[in-house]
């Protein structure tokens, strides 16, 4: 199995914690979230999202709960504010910022829920083959998008009817945002902290923010296109 590896170092006065996210390639499935008795609060059951297709007799428990086990246990003790140290390695680059607890573990997290077995989750697996921490909204923006439209011209190609007005989209960011709030319910109730909960409340407003975010930024970017919208006109 061929596996692709991203390392996230964090570092805080006497806190020094590093995960190592090893991915299968091929599918973009986290291969860190075997567990041999996971804790009852991620069980299926406990605080479902409304919007979950999986079911108890398949699946006893909540294959995105299960992803961020160890990041809930090793960062209990942080404050969301606490000022770490984070270095992020990926095979292409490192990425080295001076930031806040929630931020870095937002950033991990989001990598974890992107690879999770979670059904909502399957359609942000491209950026997380391409993961990008710190994205600034703009980038977001453009990444989100890109990837939602090259999956359009995959569709097309394989005589499916692609959906260029976005419209699949909105509904992806939709259902994310209940599942980061049913989440939140459970990291409330076994956290003690607030860090590890107020990162997933920061990856939950970008999902509530990003849709209108989505049509104003589009339309601030079209100048980046000129180029392609003359050549299109001269033909």
């Amino acid at each position: 199995m061929n596996k692709k590896t991203i390392q996230y170092n964090f570092k805080l006065n006497d806190l020094h914690e590093i995960f190592d996210i090893e991915l299968d390639e091929e599918n973009l499935n986290f291969l860190g979230a075997d567990h041999d008795a996971p804790p009852s609060w991620t069980r299926l059951d406990y605080n479902q999202c409304p919007n979950c297709p999986l079911t108890l007799e398949t699946h006893p428990y909540c294959p995105l709960a299960v992803n961020l086990i160890n990041l809930v246990t090793r960062f209990e003790r942080l404050i969301s504010y606490d000022e770490i140290e984070l270095t992020v390695v990926t095979e292409e680059r490192i990425i080295m910022q001076t930031t806040t607890a929630q931020r870095g573990i937002s950033s991990l997290m989001g990598l974890l829920i992107a690879t999770s077995g979670c059904p909502h989750t399957f359609f942000f697996k491209p950026m997380a083959r391409f993961h990008l921490p710190f994205a600034s909204i703009e980038e977001t923006v453009t990444r989100t998008t890109s990837m939602y439209l090259l999956a359009q011209y995959f569709i097309n190609n394989e005589g499916g009817e692609p959906d260029l007005e976005l419209k699949g989209l909105l509904e992806i960011y939709q259902n994310i945002q209940t599942v980061n709030q049913h989440i939140a319910h459970r990291l409330r109730e076994v956290t003690e902290k607030d860090s590890v909960v107020n990162a997933i409340i920061l990856l939950d407003t970008y999902a509530q923010y990003l849709p209108d975010l989505i049509e104003r930024s589009l339309k601030r970017f079209r100048f980046l296109f000129k180029p392609f919208l003359s050549h299109q006109q001269e033909r």
